[in-house]
């Protein structure tokens, strides 16, 4: 599991895309709070800012025809499994979302995507 740098989101090929749709859904529900070595830093931020990031990826999925779930676009939602949040405080947006996604780790997504043979 691997939220790619922002830089790459509409770049990224369909299968890539897709998949980070539903490895961000899974975070948002019952996957939050749960250990994986990649994505770790997500939970130090609040939950708001994976759904900043998911609307990126969803406003890609949209630009590419693309339908996902409006349902999705609701700050709470956590997916038809997990309860939504009762209140969620709104951050402001920033760029990029997460510090951690610095030069250092667009190399690192980029080189993980070469080894999948995807050149960008």
């Amino acid at each position: 599991m691997r939220l790619w740098h922002e830089k790459l989101i509409s770049k990224l090929p369909r299968a890539q895309l897709l998949g980070q749709h539903r490895e961000i859904a899974a975070l948002r529900g019952n996957g939050w709070g749960k250990k994986h070595a990649n994505v770790d830093y997500v939970f130090t931020h609040s939950p708001y800012k994976l759904y900043q990031f998911h609307r990126l990826v969803l406003a890609e999925m949209q630009s590419r025809g693309y339908h996902p779930n409006p349902k999705w676009f609701e700050p709470t939602f956590r997916g038809f499994h997990c309860p939504p949040y009762l209140a969620l405080c709104a951050y402001p947006l920033t760029s990029p979302i997460y510090p951690e996604h610095d030069q250092q780790y667009l190399v690192e997504c980029l080189e993980n995507l070469g080894s999948k043979g995807v050149r960008l």
